[in-house]
């Protein structure tokens, strides 16, 4: 695990919480009057369907600890190394900032939109996303670890996002989250045994608002062709060579959180992308190799490369500072590498809607 601190207060906590890197979830704003004139009129037997949906919501009693969580939390607790304790405590606090990440901006466009469809799809998302950074926030809680969100809503770096960076970024996000999710899930389903927190029983239909919430945004990309042709494809494969590189990365700074599930972390990730791939058959005509031998091999450089970046952040002095700028630059220069590589095309589906099955 190369973490620079451990969590071990809850200043720790939202000290992990507001750090803005390239590896952190980011919070977003974005160009509101942009986002006002959109138009889903393409779409409309579809997006009424979604909407429909939502409305229904069916988590809205999901998100509430029974009564046996407390007790298997207790029992689960006597079997953890103090090294898992630190990976599980690290993947709390990124999954809440994430959460909570989507839950302001979709909350900030609510509120600076008049465009009845947006608005409507901006509340219902809002209200998701703010379930479920409150549930993670429930169990880092239990360790006296709660994140401060209206301090953090106030301190963490904002980054501007043109609206259809905001879609490429937000449907990707939302897909794999999925991925990540129901893969998780699966493998515990199959594997009570190795459930090593409660909060791992609520994946299921947890990660059925992410899918859904990637949905919504497939549906507008749909109805905007031309965010989905031309030079726009370049963004396209930018964005999903950036979120597939930064789990990757990530992931394998935590291998004892996968380990402990029985999951080796590059099987695992190749799993997520294999589904997410299949997922964005839905909306993206391009497709990344992820079998392709020099793909993997450039994923694997990223995390040398971090590890190294890691080791000189530790050290102080102008020497460390020369060494971070140097793992940087390799890092970006294997990026460029990475989207060079040749992508896949594929065809969209007839309709838009594909319905969660993995």
């Amino acid at each position: 695990m190369n973490m620079s601190t451990t969590i071990e207060s809850v200043d720790d906590a939202n000290s992990r919480a507001v750090q803005s890197h390239v590896l952190s979830p980011r919070f977003y704003t974005t160009d509101f009057a942009a986002m006002d004139r959109i138009d889903v009129s393409a779409v409309r037997e579809e997006w009424d369907a979604v909407m429909q949906e939502y409305e229904g919501d069916n988590n809205h009693d999901h998100f509430q600890r029974d009564a046996e969580f407390a007790q298997e939390l207790a029992q689960s607790q006597a079997q953890w190394t103090p090294e898992l304790k630190q990976e599980l405590l690290d993947f709390f606090v990124s999954s809440l900032t994430s959460e909570f990440s989507g839950c302001i901006l979709y909350n900030e466009i609510r509120k600076n939109v008049n465009n009845p469809d947006i608005k409507q799809l901006m509340t219902f998302m809002a209200r998701d996303e703010s379930r479920h950074a409150g549930f993670i926030n429930q169990s880092l809680r239990d360790f006296n670890l709660g994140i401060d969100l209206g301090q953090l809503k106030r301190t963490k770096a904002y980054t501007y996002f043109k609206p259809k960076y905001i879609m490429y970024a937000t449907y990707l996000s939302e897909k794999i989250g999925y991925a990540r999710y129901i893969t998780i899930y699966r493998q515990l389903e199959r594997h009570p045994e190795l459930r090593f927190h409660p909060i791992f029983r609520w994946f299921e239909r947890w990660c059925n608002d992410e899918y859904r919430h990637g949905e919504s945004f497939a549906l507008i990309m749909r109805a905007n062709p031309h965010l989905l042709s031309g030079l726009n494809l370049l963004w396209i494969r930018f964005f999903l060579l950036a979120v597939y590189a930064t789990m990757y990365v990530r992931d394998h700074r935590r291998p004892i959180l996968h380990h402990a599930m029985g999951l080796d972390s590059t099987q695992y990730d190749y799993k997520v992308f294999q589904i997410t791939n299949d997922i964005t058959r839905q909306v993206f005509p391009i497709a990344l190799d992820i079998d392709h031998p020099a793909f993997r091999a450039g994923l694997s450089h990223l995390v040398t490369i971090a590890e190294a970046f890691d080791q000189a952040k530790a050290k102080k002095g102008l020497w460390a500072r020369v060494q971070q700028g140097w793992h940087g630059a390799r890092a970006a220069v294997q990026f460029a590498r990475l989207f060079v590589l040749p992508v896949k095309s594929q065809t969209l589906n007839a309709k838009t809607i594909l319905r969660p099955t993995w």
